[in-house]
């Protein structure tokens, strides 16, 4: 397959010159061509936001939902028809503000999906307030003396909470991304990446030169295995690492444990709906 076969003709692609969507948007295409996946076995799920446009630009099924309200809509489609590829994306406000508790619970569920959330620390669809993860003394028309609160450190939430695969991309090094996104795609569990990119309109302080500058990659002895590491290396602060920080394959997914997939294996579905024991459930609450 090519990145050619995800291409949604005659898009009309409502980001900014320069924005660090379009190499995420080409990198997710060449990893999904890389890995074989046919569009018709891939289901996109986003909310609000300029990261949460990118199922548009892509071909694929697409979920678009609620500010914040993404991951509960991707768990229940992945429960539905665990055969489907199903790919959470979504911003830094989006996904860690409004859709903070989600994204906590969705970790703890462990459901058989992928967690995309572009990072640039700021909202930038609604004109440049400070988001979850925007830095200390950043400057905004809100924050006008400089943003007051520590950033929400989402890789280190992640691994306190045990999630499965937890992983830090910049979109200016397509190659490495690439690869994480195939890896994260191919876990079997939850999997977060998180994606540091530049917002070329609102942020002028995190750049993609600033972004360049303090950022490095987890050395190659890094065992992603050792849980307490991970962590360490996750609350770095001054320069932060990329790659991927912790895996966990020995968790069961969310929908491995679901009493409906014990004795038979068939999505539901395919399976035949039983009206009779839909009236009697419906009647034994009259």
């Amino acid at each position: 397959m090519k990145p050619k076969d995800f291409d949604v003709p005659d898009a009309d692609v409502a980001w900014c010159p320069g924005c660090g969507n379009f190499s995420i948007l080409r990198s997710l295409k060449k990893a999904l061509a890389e890995l074989e996946i046919q569009p018709k076995d891939l289901v996109f799920v986003s909310g609000i936001g300029q990261a949460g446009k990118l199922p548009h630009y892509i071909k694929g099924n697409v979920f678009n939902g609620l500010h914040g309200r993404s991951l509960s809509p991707a768990t229940g489609i992945k429960a539905v028809n665990p055969e489907l590829t199903v790919i959470d994306v979504s911003g830094d406000g989006c996904m860690y503000g409004e859709g903070g508790n989600h994204f906590m619970h969705t970790i703890r569920r462990n459901p058989d999906i992928t967690n995309l959330v572009h990072n640039n620390m700021v909202y930038g669809l609604t004109k440049g307030q400070a988001s979850p993860t925007s830095q200390r003394d950043f400057n905004t028309p809100l924050q006008v003396d400089g943003v007051i609160l520590e950033p929400f450190n989402p890789l280190s939430v992640a691994i306190a909470l045990d999630a499965s695969f937890v992983a830090r991309a910049f979109s200016g090094d397509r190659k490495q991304t690439i690869e994480i996104f195939k890896r994260a795609i191919e876990h079997k569990g939850y999997a977060l990446v998180d994606i540091f990119q530049p917002c070329v309109t609102f942020n002028k302080v995190n750049t993609k030169d600033w972004f360049k500058e303090h950022t490095y990659y987890l050395e190659d002895d890094h065992d992603p295995s050792n849980r307490n590491m991970a962590f360490s290396r996750a609350i770095e602060s001054g320069e932060y690492p990329l790659g991927i920080f912790y895996k966990n394959p020995h968790k069961k997914t969310f929908e491995e444990n679901l009493s409906v997939y014990r004795d038979e294996k068939a999505p539901l579905f395919e399976r035949k709906l039983d009206m009779g024991k839909v009236r009697a459930l419906v009647g034994s609450y009259r």
